[in-house]
């Protein structure tokens, strides 16, 4: 069978991102080949020099190029507070809200036995020794609120539980800003089900 040519190759690479299907990969290689090779080899070097430096906290297991991340160095933070999330790009959401001062577990993932991805593989062990720490006084679930996500939240909030642990879960309800008539009926009846007094 021939080799691929370095072109194919690059199509299949760009398959491997979410969401690219044959057709744009193809259309992403050949623009960056045809208009911008520069910027193609500056994307060439960034992933690479990321895929071999960035690397898990050994604290709160997101990404980072040191041992330990900035936010788990941060002596400001409030060590009582543990906030668990699926990927880093949650845990970025939940800082840009400025609402959050405690740490973060980063699980890379949420449980999804159907596709091989169990405790072990969201680093449920490790989760179980960071809250634990004799510090942690309140764990915050912030998983999806997708099935993966909740099965997630409830597996890890009642082990949590059974350890003694406070654990709280993101509210759901309607966004700010949004008028009633379009929000889902789902999302209002959660939101009535959430209702807090004021």
């Amino acid at each position: 069978m021939k080799p691929l040519s370095s072109l194919q190759n690059l199509v299949q690479a760009l398959r491997h991102l979410p969401g690219i299907g044959p057709k744009s990969a193809q259309r992403i290689a050949y623009h960056l080949l045809q208009h911008d090779r520069d910027g193609a080899l500056e994307l060439s070097k960034a992933l690479s020099d990321a895929a071999n430096r960035v690397r898990h906290c050994v604290r709160c297991n997101t990404f980072t190029e040191d041992e330990i991340c900035d936010m788990c160095r941060d002596p400001e933070r409030d060590a009582s507070l543990l906030c668990v999330t699926e990927t880093p790009a949650d845990q970025m959401m939940i800082e840009q809200t400025l609402t959050f001062r405690g740490y973060y577990f980063v699980l890379m993932g949420s449980l999804s036995p159907l596709d091989g991805i169990g405790p072990k593989e969201i680093r449920f062990d490790k989760l179980i020794e960071r809250a634990t720490d004799g510090v942690v006084k309140e764990v915050i679930l912030a998983t999806s609120f997708n099935n993966e996500g909740e099965a997630t939240a409830h597996y890890i909030g009642e082990m949590l539980k059974a350890l003694g642990l406070r654990v709280s879960r993101l509210a759901r309800g309607v966004p700010v800003g949004a008028e009633l008539e379009y929000v889902d009926v789902g999302t209002i009846a959660r939101a009535f089900l959430d209702r807090r007094l004021t």
